[in-house]
């Protein structure tokens, strides 16, 4: 007998569904508000979901984070974080990384969780150990998705997990007709991924899409 295969979700009420599956609390709403006033997008909230499912899993206690914004994917991977897991969040933008601050304090968490610096990732990842962290989070400038990667894939420990966000760029990366600079370089870094034998990956259309791939050895 053959079996018709079922069709993928694609309505809109199901994404929607889906990305409303996770209630969010006060605080969360309050950190979204601060990045629309200051022309930050954060983690969508199924995107953010997801990241706190995948950062329990793992039972993270250190995690790296590119692109701090308003504490959106902060708080949320910080509360799925092992009892004392540390952040390490990088931003070029030290105002954002106050209101950062002001959503974990709000929130109730320590400041000895977190360790916010401010600068340019590709200045700071290098002075981070290798093989020290349990996840590392990719959402900075895209143009430099490739070598966040590469950083990546050095300071994550065997079994740990590099998850990067807008890996589907509103939907211009599966268009190939669309080749500016970001684009391109989200491309590039998927493709990346998918030729690393050192790597186990997937891409989820969930939000603007994640990249999840676990370093293997």
């Amino acid at each position: 007998m053959t079996r018709r295969r079922s069709p993928p979700i694609t309505t809109s009420a199901s994404l929607e569904l889906s990305e409303r599956h996770v209630p969010e609390d006060e605080h969360l709403a309050t950190a979204r508000d601060r990045a629309r006033q200051v022309g930050v997008t954060p983690l969508s909230q199924g995107a953010a979901s997801t990241l706190a499912l995948l950062v329990s899993t793992l039972q993270a206690r250190a995690v790296v984070e590119v692109g701090t914004g308003t504490g959106v994917s902060g708080l949320t991977m910080l509360r799925a974080m092992a009892d004392g897991g540390v952040l390490t969040s990088v931003d070029l933008e030290a105002e954002h990384q106050r209101l950062a601050r002001d959503t974990f304090r709000e929130a109730g968490l320590p400041p000895q969780r977190f360790r916010l610096i401010a600068g340019a990732a590709l200045d700071v990842l290098p002075r981070l150990t290798d093989g020290g962290y349990d996840l590392v989070l990719i959402d900075g400038d895209k143009v430099e998705y490739l070598d966040y990667l590469a950083e990546a894939k050095r300071l994550v420990r065997p079994g740990g997990l590099v998850v990067i966000d807008n890996a589907l760029w509103h939907d211009r990366v599966a268009d190939a007709d669309q080749r500016d600079p970001e684009t391109t370089a989200i491309r590039e870094t998927i493709a990346a991924v998918t030729a690393d034998d050192s790597l186990r990956s997937s891409l989820l259309p969930v939000g603007d899409g994640l990249l999840v791939a676990q370093r293997l050895a």
